[in-house]
């Protein structure tokens, strides 16, 4: 299947920038699978139109502060070149956690990555945390070495710098309220870069009406990951190749 095939034209103004007051005011789409009718509904009628004998899967995946906006602090070499230093040191990086592959080494997208070189350093902050490049991959996506320069730790230091991870069709900076009200209420396991957005209407309330309804639940754990933000870059659908996440 060709990617223009699956083309459709939505409207700027139907994408909504902020989320509505209550999470579970959110319209819900009500499809019956015998007659493939649809109605209009919201997301608060929804334990109503349960049977009660459902098991409902919830992700608890819990989005992490992903983005990082830094600076280029030159390279790890004993004596580099004052024009490679100055370059270094004037340059804006955005760093985006895609995975942790072990104790203070992420798996990262980095901008603008193709003047980002294995050895090179980026400073976060007040230079209280830096990156080192350690490996590169391909579209952007480098390994990274986190250390900090004060004294909280590296994990400290991302939540304190880092940035909530919105949508590219959120077209705005984050805010301190994202940090709350971009995680589900069931949120709980650290490591996902985006939430898991079908459950981001839920509210407690709603759960204790679907317990009462006889609904039971579990729960399982999938980090969202770069696949969310990562564009297809092919014209056949096939040959994209889909980034791997943890559950």
């Amino acid at each position: 299947m060709r990617v223009d095939e699956l083309y459709y034209e939505l409207p700027e103004e139907l994408i909504a920038q902020r989320p509505l007051e209550r999470r579970d005011a959110s319209r819900l789409l009500l499809l019956d699978r015998r007659s493939g009718r649809g109605e209009d509904r919201q997301f608060c009628e929804l334990p109503g139109l349960l049977r009660g004998n459902e098991l409902i899967v919830f992700n608890n995946a819990r989005v992490i502060p992903a983005r990082l906006f830094g600076r280029r602090a030159g390279v790890h070499s004993q004596k580099p070149s004052r024009k490679t230093v100055r370059e270094h040191l004037t340059g804006n990086v955005e760093v985006f956690l895609t995975r942790k592959l072990q104790e203070n080494v992420w798996e990262a997208l980095v901008r603008p990555g193709r003047k980002m070189q294995v050895g090179e350093r980026v400073q976060f902050g007040d230079g209280e945390l830096e990156a080192e490049i350690i490996s590169r991959g391909e579209l952007g996506i480098r390994n990274v070495r986190f250390s900090s320069n004060n004294e909280l730790s590296v994990e400290q230091n991302l939540e304190k710098l880092g940035h909530v991870p919105l949508p590219p069709y959120i077209d705005r900076p984050d805010e301190d309220a994202d940090r709350e009200r971009y995680q589900t209420v069931f949120a709980r396991q650290a490591g996902a870069v985006a939430a898991p957005t079908a459950g981001l209407h839920f509210t407690p309330e709603i759960l204790a009406k679907l317990k009462e309804r006889g609904c039971e639940f579990c729960e399982i754990t999938l980090d969202v990951g770069l696949g969310t933000f990562q564009p297809v870059h092919t014209e056949i659908l096939e040959e994209h190749k889909i980034h791997s996440e943890a559950y």
